[in-house]
């Protein structure tokens, strides 16, 4: 068993450029053209470099062209196209990748990839979350599907749109959010596999000066899976696009799960985030998804001139787990805070860190903080801890600092001492080690169902709420 925590928190003045990346953003290479659904051609005029396509990546690629519905809007397809590009000059990551070196993707590489084609909603609601709150507003989507029927929107205020891109009625907010689609640099291969296999576009639209009141909450729930016996690897998409204009507010909750916790499939997902000057995104990130799952996502986040983004995280689920979180600070008097935890509860358990803070020569007073601390609680379980900071400017405040150790004896002893026998006291303390992150949750009542969710984890006989999904 593994545990980590990580809190960094950036406060960048006059004229950053700041990125804070968990993976390298790769170059494209070759540009495609798409002759019909499912087959993507070079072009003749460009270099021959079709020998760095990988089989195995474009097999995917096609196979989730191929579960698409033939038509989409033209922004959609925008994205389709870009990201296909990208995918003919991007191979399947290795641990000779220095992005991959402790992370082994094999357990996907080795399945049967497919593509879920539609959405198949659960008998029953009563398990859908953990985490939820009828009183607030909410999106559900199933394997990357938006399942309208069991979402409650009403009551958004004047200036706020969440929904599919496909039902956006408004040409304005159309075109203003058509602006945020990627046309350079794209994230890695899972970034892109993403974007030519999404089934829509998720769009969270804040005017300027509009706050919202009470989170939103994006509920993403995996239907679709195989025996974890099975070799076949269902896959969904889900693509989120939030747009918060200058001096706008919104909180984002954010739940993966799984209707049976047993199921194998794979979740790969991203949310890109601009963030207008004064305005202010709360984000909260859940993933408690089935230990024979794979989880990957993509969070990208842009921030203008004097805006705030927090993101709090716990991650629990998942045989394999990755969250890439990229952040570009492009105004002054930005602040950024991520706190994250994350618990692998298996006795081969592995745990990676690999942050990079870049402040550039003109990110001058940049105030940048780095602390890693990890848990080793089982012989053979592992963390691989890899802080960075590029620093050109001169007029800065940056620091570091990571840590991995098994619990303090003496700590062990205090609680025996008073009482309390050796095992229930390691539990204890491993609450309490991700306490400092669980508390920095917006909601109590959030706080209180995500710590009896890590106490349940750690003792399976105890009687837990969030079970029942009550």
């Amino acid at each position: 068993m593994a545990v980590s925590a990580f809190t960094p928190i950036i406060r960048a003045s006059p004229s950053p450029s700041f990125t804070l990346s968990t993976s390298q953003y790769q170059s494209n290479f070759i540009r495609t053209r798409k002759v019909k659904p499912g087959v993507l051609t070079q072009q003749r005029y460009l270099p021959p470099i079709a020998a760095l396509s990988d089989p195995f990546v474009l097999e995917i690629a096609e196979s989730l062209e191929d579960s698409l519905p033939s038509s989409s809007s033209s922004g959609l397809q925008k994205l389709r196209d870009f990201a296909s590009e990208s995918l003919l000059s991007t191979p399947w990551p290795s641990r000779k990748d220095e992005p991959f070196r402790f992370t082994d993707t094999s357990f996907i590489k080795q399945s049967e990839i497919i593509p879920v084609s539609s959405p198949t909603p659960p008998e029953s609601s009563n398990h859908i979350s953990a985490f939820e709150d009828t009183q607030s507003l909410n999106l559900t989507i199933i394997d990357g599907y938006i399942i309208d029927s069991l979402s409650q929107l009403s009551g958004l205020p004047d200036g706020v749109f969440v929904g599919s891109l496909s039902s956006l009625s408004s040409n304005e907010i159309t075109n203003r959010v058509l602006e945020f689609l990627p046309s350079s640099e794209p994230g890695d291969l899972f970034w892109s596999l993403n974007g030519v296999g999404s089934p829509d576009l998720v769009v969270v639209y804040v005017q300027e000066g509009c706050k919202v009141e009470g989170p939103l909450h994006l509920r993403y729930i995996s239907n679709e899976g195989s025996d974890k016996e099975s070799k076949k690897l269902p896959v969904s998409n889900p693509r989120v696009l939030v747009v918060v204009e200058k001096g706008g507010e919104i909180g984002i909750l954010e739940e993966y799960t799984g209707c049976d916790g047993d199921l194998s499939y794979w979740t790969n997902s991203v949310m890109e985030i601009a963030i207008g000057e004064e305005a202010k995104v709360s984000h909260s990130y859940i993933q408690t998804q089935s230990l024979n799952s794979a989880h990957i996502k993509w969070t990208s986040i842009r921030q203008e001139k004097s805006s705030t983004y927090e993101l709090v995280e716990v991650s629990t689920g998942g045989k394999l787990s990755r969250h890439n979180v990229h952040v570009q600070q492009v105004g002054s008097d930005t602040i950024t805070g991520l706190s994250t935890f994350h618990l692998s509860a298996h006795s081969l358990g592995q745990v990676v860190f690999d942050g990079n803070i870049k402040v550039n020569r003109y990110a001058q007073q940049t105030d940048a903080g780095q602390l890693t601390r990890s848990l080793i609680l089982e012989p053979r379980a592992t963390v691989n801890v890899k802080p960075n900071l590029q620093i050109i400017a001169d007029d800065v405040k940056c620091s570091h600092g990571a840590s991995i150790c098994d619990l303090e004896e003496d700590q062990l002893f205090y609680l025996q001492a008073r009482g309390i026998d050796r095992q229930t006291a390691r539990k204890s303390l491993i609450v309490s080690f991700g306490a400092e992150v669980i508390d920095r949750f917006p909601s109590a009542d959030l706080r209180k169902k995500v710590e009896l969710h890590v106490k349940k984890l750690l003792d399976p006989v105890v009687p837990s709420k969030v079970a029942s999904g009550v």
